[in-house]
């Protein structure tokens, strides 16, 4: 009876699927109306001062950072699906054969990976905003120790 009860518990695994998949789409969608409204901005805006160029490029980063954690989202509502829920193996899904997901460890990695571009990705946006100074110096700081820390992590988790 307790087996029977661990055996069907992993469709409560459906639950996070599907959070992670609605937000996926979610993000996507307001990534595609935020590109939307710079776009529209730039051609009724041009630029014409190396400032406007900066709070271009520092949107631009703030859309990519948000596609980034959607894609997040979706590679959690995948590999969750095909690990826990499917009887087809991973290996039969394209998408995670394409990021080298076979396992949760390597599901971890990716995500890690992904965690660490967007680190930096909101590094580049405080350097563009806020310029040089101690406080994007120290920011830039933690943030490489993070990274290094992560770096460490998947290295162990590789072996």
């Amino acid at each position: 009876m307790i087996e029977k009860l661990f055996k069907n518990s992993r469709y409560l695994v459906f639950l996070t699927i599907m959070v992670s998949l609605v937000s996926s789409v979610t993000l996507y969608m307001a990534s595609l109306n935020i590109i939307f409204h710079i776009l529209s901005d730039f051609f009724t805006n041009p630029t014409v001062k190396p400032l406007d160029g900066q709070i271009l490029a520092v949107n631009l980063l703030k859309t990519l950072d948000i596609l980034l954690i959607a894609l997040s989202f979706q590679m959690i509502a995948i590999a969750n699906y095909r690990l826990f829920i499917s009887n087809k193996p991973a290996e039969a899904s394209r998408f995670l054969t394409v990021l080298g997901i076979k396992d949760f460890h390597d599901l971890k990695i990716n995500l890690m990976q992904v965690s660490m571009i967007i680190l930096v990705i909101l590094f580049l946006e405080q350097a563009v905003e806020g310029g040089a100074n101690i406080n994007t110096f120290l920011y830039g700081a933690s943030i490489a120790m993070v990274v290094i820390a992560m770096v460490w992590a998947i290295k162990s988790l590789r072996h």
